[in-house]
């Protein structure tokens, strides 16, 4: 082997590495801290944190706000805290964000139309899905067995069992 492909195979290796370990780097990075809200009373404290405990960030794999520090989901705290300053109770803040983001930004989507796949698909595929084994079993259990051999199969299974395993034709 030459120097060169005893250096080019650890070099490889180095920089497959490198590029698996890229994602992870992205994602230790963290959005900075924003800045503390503050509200008038402990009410509007109260709704703020109700708020950001049951909106869902748009870009993050289902966290809520509180849990979240992408760019977005400091902005949308931010927009809360504005919002419940600025005198809108919570049904204006959540109206808000689902006109803004869709049905997505809600943890408990409501019941509608469009959300109708969301709340029963999982229960309906269960259904489907144990559906197909019952018939599958039931018809496996109706075939195996279900009729006798012939005297041809009979006398050709003797012969076969007989002679060792080996059909003479």
């Amino acid at each position: 082997m030459s120097p060169w492909h005893r250096l080019h195979m650890p070099l490889s290796a180095i920089a497959v590495a490198l590029l698996l370990l890229l994602p992870v780097a992205a994602a230790a990075q963290t959005a900075p801290p924003s800045e503390p809200m503050s509200f008038d009373s402990e009410l509007q404290e109260q709704r703020y944190q109700k708020l950001i405990r049951e909106l869902r960030c748009t870009v993050c794999q289902n966290q809520n706000l509180i849990e979240s520090n992408a760019p977005l989901a400091n902005d949308l705290r931010r927009q809360i805290a504005l919002m419940i300053n600025d005198g809108a109770d919570t049904d204006e803040v959540i109206d808000y964000m689902v006109a803004r983001y869709g049905d997505f930004v809600l943890f408990r989507p409501p019941m509608k139309g469009i959300t109708y796949l969301l709340w029963f698909g999982p229960v309906a595929m269960l259904l489907i899905g144990l559906a197909a084994l019952g018939t599958i079993l039931w018809r496996r259990r109706t075939q195996v067995g279900s009729d006798p051999l012939s005297t041809d199969e009979a006398e050709r299974l003797r012969r076969i069992l007989g002679d060792g395993g080996h059909d003479k034709k």
